[in-house]
């Protein structure tokens, strides 16, 4: 399996050099065999017979981390949604994107998001999950920056970025507590261990965490801000990243980790809290854009918030519910957005407010908009698969049990009321999306160029998600048993049997939920004009973007005074600084883990040679502070430094003692050519307090690198590696003299890239002193 995640990346390596041809042959025509490849491995896998199965990749097996990748049918359902969707998108864009675009770049990003987001629904172990989330915080901030040249995109990026890494941040804390409380790295082993879990003091702060990376990425509120400025990004990326990815994410790690916290009451209280409250501010919030994708953004929040609702209430009815509409809102969302991203590629403007009356214009891509705002509303038509869903999720909020204490009780009273409001605003921005573009009045007059029909290229991805909306919705239960069936029972930890039915009766509390809400919508809509003036209201001049704009302000200013307190030009200061640091951490590090051991015992013995050699060297450091000569402090410096390599000979180390006397010889030699063109060193009039800091700093970072060294003498917490080298010297080496072999073979390649560095160095002081000469010259 790892393959599939590696060839992606591997791929985009090759995009730049195809991309070259864009003008003979549209980039994406080849990259969309990688997704599509993808999608055929992972196909074969569906089934009524499967069963979950793991492989494992030695990484850092020291650690415990390795790379583990499990399918099981929660990942099989997010594979082939990424997969799939990722090839209709990769299709989309090639009739989206003109060739004289940046392809190259759009492409790789696209096919580094996609290996991403395979990589975290594969990953079992907890550590290389993190790995791939960051790297989609990563990829779709370049995704979503790829028009660069755009403010808009550059600040929606970097929103999403900052939002999404503290979150991130966060979890990879709750993964750290996780794999200490556990003992192992695994998520299946976690699984396993659940009991140990749940009595662990830890468990607030390790469900804090985890929620807290799952409710950013996956746009819960308050962290929902960052969604709807994503929408900077071209159409294709936002029809992936809505539909079957990057939002998906947080939605996948709460559902892998529900076998986990699902017995917590905490953990039904915050999910099941964060869900509804979603729902029903994206949905309200979406009736009142104007931009088809704002619309689409806030309505991809108030479906977020739906599923995580469902996750939340950890029931059996629930948790099909909620995997079953990750698949349908996957088809009907994706379709929807590569039909707001028609719209604007034929008229030139996604303003509502300018369109109205495209059903002339456009009938193949109204129909599509019809089916797919239509199942996202829940209209109760049987060739609609969202209505499904939403009646199972009407449900589930009938059957909650009841909560262990009188928060989990309240809010087991209140979710029903709350689900149908929510619900009566998703149909109303549904209706709302759909009448107010392809009905009513046209307005030719105010569009930037006259509307026709998409090419057929252009539509045949949002037409085979609109299909999979109808054949879902007419064979529901297709997918039940041999798809759906598998990813409940991964989050519920348990066999789901729950066979789908469109008609329930009359007397079914969901159905009429459901009725409340078409009919209650239906008034709503009728009448938007009249009632829409609540949003002045509500929020009115609320805003959690200007929270968050005000937030990134007073950081960038108080980032700005604390950068500017110490970057003063000062060498000294920033020794001082780096050094004070270092005595600092290290000092109360080893205090507090009782690191500093001190054993004189195998010491060897000292003669009157050592003494007066160690006295000269400290003599000749105490005078470079008081010489004014730069030859003088040089040479001082130099008898240190050949003071060490006459007790490397004493203490018969004789290849340390050539390697440093070589060393020292060429150190002061360059010092002395350096130095020969500054001044000499001046005398300073400086504070007592600030000879006091330096005084205590010195003598504070000399003690504690003397106890370092005497501590990690006389410890004795490893064992010996000096053994392995000697024993394996000549056999591995060809060699006696060790030093030799670990530095040319057994750690040649350091050897190198140490020369390579230095290596390069050279050449750039090269080219700035060259640089400077030059100028001087001019």
């Amino acid at each position: 399996m790892i393959y599939t995640v590696l060839i992606p990346l591997l791929l985009a390596c090759f995009i730049p050099f195809i991309s070259k041809f864009k003008h003979q042959v549209h980039t994406g025509v080849f990259v969309f065999f990688i997704p599509f490849g993808v999608f055929l491995y992972f196909i074969r896998f569906v089934g009524g017979n499967f069963e979950p199965f793991k492989h494992t990749y030695n990484w850092i097996p020291s650690l415990g981390i390795n790379i583990d990748f499990y399918l099981d049918g929660l990942s099989l359902l997010f594979v082939l949604l990424i997969s799939g969707i990722g090839s209709l998108v990769v299709l989309y864009s090639i009739y989206y994107l003109h060739s004289t675009e940046r392809l190259g770049h759009f492409y790789v990003y696209l096919m580094m998001f996609m290996a991403a987001m395979l990589g975290v629904v594969l990953s079992d172990n907890v550590f290389v999950l993190y790995t791939f989330w960051e790297l989609t915080s990563i990829s779709s901030f370049l995704l979503i920056g790829y028009w660069d040249h755009n403010k808009r995109s550059r600040y929606g990026a970097q929103k999403s970025l900052l939002i999404t890494i503290f979150g991130g941040l966060s979890m990879f804390g709750g993964f750290i507590l996780l794999s200490v409380v556990t003992g192992t790295t695994s998520i299946q082993a976690m699984i396993d261990q659940k009991d140990v879990i749940l009595e662990s003091g830890y468990l607030p702060l390790i469900l804090g965490f985890v929620l807290l990376g799952a409710f950013t990425k996956s746009a819960q509120f308050p962290f929902h801000i960052w969604l709807p400025d994503a929408m900077e990004a071209p159409t294709p990326v936002s029809a992936y990243l809505h539909s079957a990815t990057m939002v998906k994410a947080g939605l996948f790690l709460i559902a892998r980790f529900s076998p986990v916290f699902s017995e917590y009451v905490w953990f039904f209280i915050i999910v099941s809290a964060a869900g509804i409250l979603t729902l029903c501010w994206g949905s309200y919030m979406a009736v009142r854009q104007t931009d088809l994708k704002a619309i689409l953004a806030f309505s991809t929040i108030s479906q977020l918030g739906m599923i995580m609702a469902m996750l939340g209430f950890g029931t059996e009815v629930a948790v099909f519910a909620a995997v079953f509409h990750i698949l349908n809102h996957a088809t009907f969302k994706g379709s929807l957005f590569m039909v707001a991203g028609i719209v604007d590629h034929e008229t030139g403007t996604r303003d509502i407010r300018k369109l109205g009356g495209l059903m002339t214009f456009m009938p193949m891509t109204a129909t599509l908009a019809l089916f797919g705002t239509f199942s996202m509303a829940g209209v109760p038509l049987p060739f609609l698969n969202g209505f499904y869903s939403k009646e199972l999720f009407f449900d589930a909020t009938l059957h909650l049990s009841e909560g262990l204490n009188s928060v989990a009780a309240f809010l087991v009273a209140v979710i029903p009321y709350l689900a149908v409001f929510g619900s009566i605003f998703t149909f109303v921005y549904s209706l709302y999306f759909f009448f107010g573009v392809f009905t009513g009045k046209k307005q030719l007059n105010l569009l930037p160029k006259k509307p026709h029909e998409a090419p057929v290229g252009m539509l045949i991805s949002p037409i085979v998600l609109v299909l999979g909306v109808i054949l879902i919705g007419i064979f529901p239960n297709s997918v039940n048993g041999t798809f759906l069936a598998h990813a409940a029972g991964a989050v519920f930890n348990d066999d789901v049997v729950h066979p789908v039915k469109y008609w329930h009766g009359w007397d079914s509390r969901a159905f009429q939920m459901s009725l409340i809400v078409v009919g209650l919508g239906s008034i709503l809509v009728a009448t938007r004009t009249k009632w829409n003036k609540v949003y002045s209201v509500l929020p009115g001049s609320l805003s959690f973007n200007r929270a968050y704009d005000f937030l990134i302000e007073k950081l960038n200013t108080f980032s700005g005074k604390l950068t500017t307190s110490y970057m003063t030009g000062s060498l000294r200061l920033y020794m001082s600084i780096i050094l004070a640091t270092i005595l600092l951490v290290t000092g109360v590090f080893m205090f507090m883990t009782n690191g500093f051991t001190l054993d004189f015992n195998r010491l060897a013995k000292v003669t009157v040679i050592e003494v007066a050699i160690v006295i000269t060297m400290i003599v000749a450091a105490f005078a470079t502070i008081f010489t004014r000569s730069n030859l003088a402090a040089i040479l001082l410096l130099g008898v240190v430094g050949y003071g060490i390599s006459i007790l490397f000979v004493i203490y018969r180390a004789p290849d340390l003692a050539l390697t440093q006397f070589i060393i020292e010889t060429v150190t002061v030699a360059l010092f002395i050519l350096c130095f020969y063109h500054l001044p000499n060193l001046q005398h300073r009039d400086e504070s007592l307090g600030a000879i006091t800091s330096n005084t205590l700093i010195s003598a504070g970072f000399g003690l504690l690198m003397t106890v370092v060294g005497i501590s990690s003498f006389s410890s004795d917490w490893f064992g010996t590696i000096s053994d392995y080298f000697l024993e394996k010297s000549h056999s591995l080496g060809g060699g006696d003299n060790v030093v030799n072999v670990i530095l040319v073979d057994m750690r040649g390649l350091d050897t190198l890239f140490e020369i390579t560095v230095l290596g390069i160095a050279a050449l750039a002081i090269y080219s700035l002193i060259k640089l400077k000469v030059n100028k001087g010259a001019k």
